[in-house]
């Protein structure tokens, strides 16, 4: 049973330890500082932290003693820009897109055959590859240059963003991204060459006869089910997509109760048709139903669905979960989930009855097991 948690937060990094079914707070770092990422690595036990430092940039840190202390390491940056190298500029704001990492927005590690390789994406729409634990970064030029990037546009920021990674299971060279708003961009050569597989996904924000177009799509979250691997999750702007057959193809999940809009999503490591998602009012509001904030689970893969609302607030609720807000254990029973109101939340029944750890912490950004 997993009895850990990394909490990134606004202001700083908060470690949780569960001690004879007791949570609490054992270590603190960074704090005052933005914590939009955090990564644990089964592989060597290694800690990371990325940082936001608004006008001194992102930074990126690492602890191999389990959070005691930290050791700042190389953050992913661009190369020096050629001078005829032309700007790029977004098409839905026409605003210029930045030739720097403005926020890193996700990480993971690589496959347990490629030892400290890491993958980094950020906004602008980056992904950036490690080969020796952080020390030293590569922008993924291949990506990178596709001519489909200048479809890109930024959906809640600016500009256009890298926030779902998954390295396959099967294949540690296979990478599957989730991009805001461009679409699911897959590798199957350890980046050196990439193709979109976001085809029946819609973006309703577009003209009918654009929202088919896969270089547009805006799925907020991608998850890959570590067990059953050809099953994929999107919790898309537009609603929920799913795919059983390795991304090739997605297919509505609809209609949701009591929303199909959101941002987080976690799938249970060995069963494909159980999912969790937090619903809430779309686009301009982005807060729980009618205040009442609940958990939507699926167990038959989308056919039906169960609101837990048991231990969770049901009046005057506003807390947002961001997409990197809910996080499942490996044992596929425990999960825990943090809003934008500071609320950190704990489940070992499978989201059947939720218990509160906080109420009081800065707005949480990112949840992971340890």
């Amino acid at each position: 049973m997993s009895s850990q948690l990394l909490i990134g937060t606004r202001k700083g990094l908060f470690i949780y330890e569960r001690k004879q079914g007791k949570w609490a707070i054992t270590q603190t770092a960074f704090l005052g500082a933005q914590a939009p990422m955090v990564l644990s690595d089964p592989r060597d036990q290694s800690l990371y932290a990325a940082l936001n430092h608004g006008h001194f940039g992102s930074k990126l840190h690492r602890s191999t003693d389990g959070g005691k202390s930290w050791t700042e390491i190389a953050a992913p940056a661009f190369p020096p820009r050629a001078a005829d190298t032309p700007e790029d500029k977004c098409p839905m704001r026409g605003i210029t897109i930045p030739w720097n990492v403005e926020l890193i927005w996700s990480l993971e590690t690589g496959g347990a055959d490629q030892p400290g390789a890491l993958w980094c994406g950020t906004i602008p729409g980056a992904l950036f590859h490690s080969k020796d634990h952080g020390e030293s970064w590569e922008l993924v030029s291949s990506l990178w240059n596709r001519p489909e990037r200048k479809k890109w546009f930024g959906g809640g920021y600016d500009y256009p963003g890298i926030h779902s990674i998954c390295v396959d299971p099967r294949d540690s060279r296979r990478i599957i991204l989730g991009v805001s708003c461009g679409g699911v961009w897959v590798s199957e050569d350890n980046g050196a060459t990439w193709r979109n597989q976001a085809r029946g996904m819609r973006a309703t924000y577009l003209p009918p006869d654009q929202g088919g177009d896969p270089d547009v799509q805006d799925p907020h979250r991608l998850v890959q089910c570590q067990g059953a691997p050809d099953h994929f999750w999107v919790q898309h702007h537009c609603g929920i997509f799913h795919s059983t057959d390795n991304s090739k193809s997605w297919h509505p999940v609809e209609p949701v109760a009591p929303s199909g809009f959101g941002f987080a999503v976690a799938v249970h490591p060995r069963d494909p048709a159980t999912v969790w998602f937090v619903p809430a009012v779309k686009d301009e509001l982005r807060i729980p139903v009618n205040g009442k904030l609940v958990v939507n689970r699926t167990r038959d893969g989308g056919r039906t669905f169960t609101a837990s609302s048991k231990g969770l607030p049901q009046e005057n609720a506003y807390d947002l979960i961001y997409r990197h807000g809910l996080a499942l254990a490996p044992d596929g029973n425990q999960l825990a989930f943090g809003s934008t109101t500071g609320s950190l939340w704990f489940s070992e029944d499978q989201g059947d009855s939720w218990e509160t750890l906080n109420t009081h912490l800065p707005p949480i950004f990112c949840v992971r097991w340890i």
